[in-house]
C-alpha cells in the first residue's frame, strides 16, 4: 500500500542533530575517534537520593495508577521551590502545572490559545522547539533577533505594529539555549508592561535557572505583575539530570494554567507517580545537589574556554546554562564548519543557524563531556589542519 504523510508533517523536517548523529556514525564506522559536544543531554546521573527515591517506589504495586496533573504533594514541592530559591509565592493549586518535561509544555502551550494565522514572538536564535510549537498550532513566528551588541536581549521596540496587533504569545528563553544570555530585572518589567499595552501572553523557558556561575539567573514571576501577563516552564532535565525522566512543571497566570490543563487533560494520563515522587526529593533538598552540579559545569566551562583560548579560538566564557555560544573563523558558514570540525578534528558541535537566521556566524557547544574528553577535544582541534585557520 501507499503511505503519504499529511500536510502538517511537511513543517517537521528533520532536525540537524539527526543528520550530525547519522554522519558521526559513518565516520565512528570508518574507526574515527568522536568526541560529541552537540546535544545538551546531561552525562551525570541524578542526586543519589533521587534515585534512591525511584528504586524504593518502584517496587510498590500501589504506585501504578494514572497520576493525571500531577499528584498534590508534587504541587506543593514545586511551591516551596519558587518560595524558597525564587521568592515567589504561586497557588499550587491554581498556579501550578505538571508536564511531561517543559518541551512537552511549551509545544503545547499554544494550541491552546494561538489561531491560524496569529504571530507568535519567538528569539532568534531560539530553541529548535518553538518552531515546532508554532508550526502545531498554525501560528506565524515572528523572529526576535538575539544580538551581541543589545547583550542578547530583544530589542521590542522593533517589532512592526501590524505584527503586535495580531500576536498571541511571545517566548523568553534566559537563561538561553543555545544563546547562555541572562536576562535583566529592566528588561522583564519592560516585557511586563510591553505584554499588558498589547495583550500578549509571556511564556518564559526557565529550564536552565540552576546552571549558573556567578549571578543567579532572575525568575520572570520575581517581577511585580508577571503572574498577570504570563507564566514560567521549569524542567528537571538539566537542573537535576533526570532528563530521560521526563518531567517539568509551569508556574504563573492561572486562566493559561487553566487553558494547559484542559488541552493536556485530552492528551495524556500524566508522569509516573514514583518518578513525580523523586522529583519532589530533587526539588525539596535541591541546594544539597545543585551547588555540586554548578561548580561541575564550571570546571568544565574553564577548562573548555581555556583550552579554546590558548589554541587561538576566542570564545566567551558564558555566565549560564550548559553551552558555549562560539564565534566561528571568517569564510565559513555555521553548518560548513561544524562539518569541517567534524571532518578534520572528530568534534561534533551544533551550527548556529540550526537554531535561526541570526545563528549564523556561530556554532553551540555543550558542556557534555568530562573535563578531560574536553582537553583531548581542545588537542584534537590543535592537531588538526583547522587550527592553523583558527590562529588568522
Amino acid at each position: 500500500m501507499k503511505i503519504t504523510f499529511s500536510q502538517k508533517m511537511n513543517e517537521f523536517p528533520t532536525l540537524i542533530f539527526s543528520e550530525l548523529l547519522a554522519y558521526k556514525k559513518k565516520l565512528q564506522q570508518e574507526g574515527k575517534e568522536i568526541i560529541d559536544l552537540s546535544v545538551g543531554s546531561p552525562d551525570l546521573p541524578p542526586p543519589d537520593f533521587v534515585r534512591e527515591e525511584l528504586a524504593k517506589l518502584v517496587q510498590d504495586e500501589t504506585q501504578y495508577g494514572y497520576s493525571l496533573t500531577g499528584i498534590p504533594s508534587f504541587h506543593e514541592a514545586v511551591r516551596g521551590y519558587y518560595k524558597r530559591e525564587f521568592q515567589v509565592d504561586v497557588d499550587q493549586d491554581r498556579e501550578v502545572l505538571m508536564v511531561m518535561g517543559s518541551q512537552d509544555g511549551l509545544v503545547h502551550l499554544p494550541l491552546a490559545f494561538a489561531n491560524p494565522g496569529d504571530y507568535i514572538l519567538v528569539p532568534d536564535p531560539g530553541y529548535t522547539a518553538y518552531e515546532a510549537a508554532i508550526s502545531l498550532a498554525g501560528a506565524k513566528p515572528y523572529p526576535m533577533a538575539l544580538k551581541e551588541e543589545n547583550n542578547f536581549l530583544p530589542d521590542l521596540q522593533t517589532i512592526p505594529q501590524d505584527v503586535l496587533e495580531k500576536t498571541k504569545l511571545m517566548i523568553l528563553n534566559f537563561p538561553g539555549n543555545p544563546v547562555p544570555a541572562l536576562a535583566t530585572k529592566e528588561f522583564f518589567a519592560n516585557v511586563v508592561q510591553f505584554a499588558n499595552e498589547h495583550n500578549i501572553i509571556v511564556l518564559h523557558d526557565f529550564a536552565y535557572s540552576e546552571l549558573y556561575y556567578d549571578e543567579k539567573p532572575i525568575s520572570f514571576l520575581s517581577i511585580e505583575g508577571a503572574s498577570e501577563v504570563g507564566v514560567e516552564f521549569n524542567s528537571l532535565s538539566k537542573s537535576f539530570n533526570m532528563a530521560g525522566c521526563r518531567i517539568g512543571y509551569v508556574v504563573g497566570n492561572e486562566t493559561v494554567i487553566d487553558g494547559l490543563n484542559r488541552l493536556k487533560s485530552n492528551l495524556d494520563y500524566g508522569v509516573f507517580i514514583p518518578i513525580q515522587k523523586a522529583a519532589i526529593q530533587a526539588l525539596t533538598y535541591s541546594a544539597s545537589f545543585t551547588d555540586t552540579l554548578r561548580a561541575t559545569y564550571k570546571n568544565r566551562r574553564d577548562v573548555l574556554v581555556e583550552g579554546l583560548k590558548s589554541i587561538g579560538w576566542d570564545v566567551e566564557s558564558p555566565k549560564a546554562s550548559m553551552f558555549l555560544w562560539a564565534k566561528i573563523p571568517q569564510g565559513y558558514t555555521s553548518m560548513d564548519f561544524a562539518y569541517k570540525l567534524l571532518d578534520e578534528a572528530g568534534i561534533v558541535v551544533t551550527p548556529g543557524n540550526a537554531f535561526g537566521q541570526e545563528g549564523e556566524g556561530y556554532v553551540r557547544i555543550a558542556l557534555v563531556q568530562s573535563e578531560s574528553l574536553l582537553l583531548r577535544a581542545v588537542d584534537k582541534i590543535k592537531e588538526s589542519n583547522l587550527f592553523s585557520t583558527l590562529v588568522k
